[in-house]
């Protein structure tokens, strides 16, 4: 068994993968506590998952094996996350760690860091994707909103996007065919629907909410969001 790299996959012992570290990955088979590790296939169906996963997801590990990873990222984080599985699938990394954000079966969030690992079955292709996650201390839910609390109208959505890619009022009024007391309205709004003082909180509390998509631009609210 290999794990792909850039520069050619590297061979490694099978019982490796279960029973020891691969190039600084943590040992699966004794999974530290708190330490969720699932095997993704690489469609990124999950085929295998220890009891820790299937925990924090609320189901047991036969009910999480053959979930699509993809349905338990939050939309927040979803394009920039599957842009690093793809190209740990084309081969062109060995590996990535990053901050995730998951959504569980009930309220609240998974919020935390992924390290996810190709690896190969003496063949340059991928054949499955370790991955390895961990709550961050004391930041599970955070704040962070499930993707099906339709929180912002239309408008709301399009002048948080502005504010976040730095316009004006006045660009703004233009832009949406408003009266800058029109745009004033909206956004005294959305502070108080946030629960912020000023437009650069507002900003940074919809990206720690997981209403602003991480990794785009010009800024873009996440859709599940807009009713």
């Amino acid at each position: 068994m290999a794990v792909a790299a850039s520069a050619g996959p590297v061979r490694v012992n099978a019982g490796e993968v279960s029973s020891g570290s691969v190039h600084g990955i943590p040992r699966q088979g004794s999974a530290p506590s708190g330490l969720c590790t699932a095997s993704l296939d690489p469609d990124l169906v999950i085929q295998h998952a220890n009891l820790e996963f299937s925990r924090q997801f609320g189901a047991s590990s036969a009910e999480v094996c053959g979930l699509d990873f993809r349905e338990l990222v939050h939309p927040s984080v979803k394009t920039s996350l599957m842009r690093q599985f793809a190209r740990l699938l084309e081969g062109k990394r060995q590996l990535f760690d990053t901050h995730v954000v998951a959504v569980r079966p009930e309220e609240g969030a998974f919020v935390g860091s992924l390290t996810a690992a190709a690896v190969s079955d003496d063949a340059p292709q991928v054949s499955a994707v370790l991955i390895f996650m961990r709550s961050s201390e004391g930041n599970e839910d955070a704040g962070v909103l499930p993707a099906r609390k339709k929180l912002l109208s239309d408008i709301d959505a399009r002048i948080l996007e502005g504010i976040a890619a730095g316009l004006s009022t006045i660009h703004l009024a233009s832009r949406l065919y408003l009266s800058r007391q029109g745009v004033e309205y909206h956004v005294t709004g959305l502070l108080r629907k946030l629960r912020v003082p000023n437009r650069a909180a507002l900003v940074s509390r919809a990206y720690s909410m997981g209403v602003l998509n991480v990794g785009t631009w010009p800024p873009k609210v996440v859709e599940d969001f807009v009713k």
